[in-house]
């Protein structure tokens, strides 16, 4: 599978990553039907496969329930692949609350690391609960993911941003910005366009509409959606998220010819 550099980190990330919202989480998403956990020699399948897809970038966060924790003791030779994980969102019992306070960035990601059984984490981002400039100018947690970065705990960081002003406020100043790109939803275009002038990350979510996407959900079509995607100036890869090994397979092998 294509690799594409991650801006100037220095990090190389397929043009697919997985998703692992699913291996933690069933409670209050946005998916077309419910579904229940993977057990443990099911996620270690689907690992499996996505590594031999040459898939090296997976996304988690501490509000996707257990996925940080199983991705720590299942995935297999887990220095050899890119992680994304996040700080600022809590899911705790049933519903999700935010803390962008210095002291609890500082906290998550060394919760982070020890349930991902890192030394370094690649790339961290801020989990936006939609108000992007609220959070930037008025919560210190991009200082503490500075104080991380200088420390050598984190590589790379950024924001998983909800607008355009905030989005653009995270590639004039970070280093990844993880943006909403997919056939129904191009407002943030500027977003990436800025990013692929200064050279900065560019993860895509939702590129799929969160599995509304396929034509028998009503959307305009899988391949369609990934030609869109990973046609868009700077993006780096999309992240799509599946427990299932086929929609694992037809996914790699999409992303296969639309990055041609």
């Amino acid at each position: 599978m294509q690799k594409r550099a991650l801006g100037s980190t220095g990090i190389d990330v397929s043009v697919l990553g997985l998703g692992t919202v699913k291996i933690g989480r069933n409670q209050q998403v946005k998916y077309p039907s419910g579904f229940e956990l993977p057990d443990d020699k099911s996620v270690i399948e689907l690992f499996e496969l996505a590594q031999s897809l040459g898939i090296n970038f997976i996304d988690t966060a501490p509000a996707y329930g257990s996925s940080e924790q199983r991705l720590g003791e299942l995935l297999p030779d887990r220095h050899d692949w890119v992680i994304v994980t996040k700080v600022g969102e809590i899911f705790e019992n049933d519903k999700s609350r935010f803390d962008f306070s210095f002291d609890h960035t500082i906290k998550s990601v060394e919760q982070s690391l020890k349930k991902l059984k890192r030394d370094v984490l690649d790339v961290v981002l801020v989990h936006s609960d939609g108000n992007d400039m609220d959070i930037i100018k008025n919560e210190p947690a991009f200082d503490a993911l500075e104080v991380l970065k200088n420390k050598g705990l984190i590589k790379a960081y950024g924001m998983s941003s909800k607008t355009v002003e905030g989005g653009c406020w995270v590639v004039e100043n970070c280093d990844v910005v993880m943006a909403t790109a997919n056939l129904e939803y191009d407002d943030e275009r500027p977003v990436l366009e800025l990013a692929k002038k200064l050279n900065k990350g560019v993860i895509i979510k939702k590129g799929l509409q969160s599995g509304h996407a396929d034509s028998s959900s009503g959307g305009g079509g899988v391949e369609k959606a990934f030609q869109h995607v990973l046609s868009q100036p700077g993006v780096s890869s999309m992240i799509v998220g599946t427990i299932n090994k086929q929609h694992l397979r037809a996914n790699a092998e999409t992303a296969n010819r639309c990055s041609q």
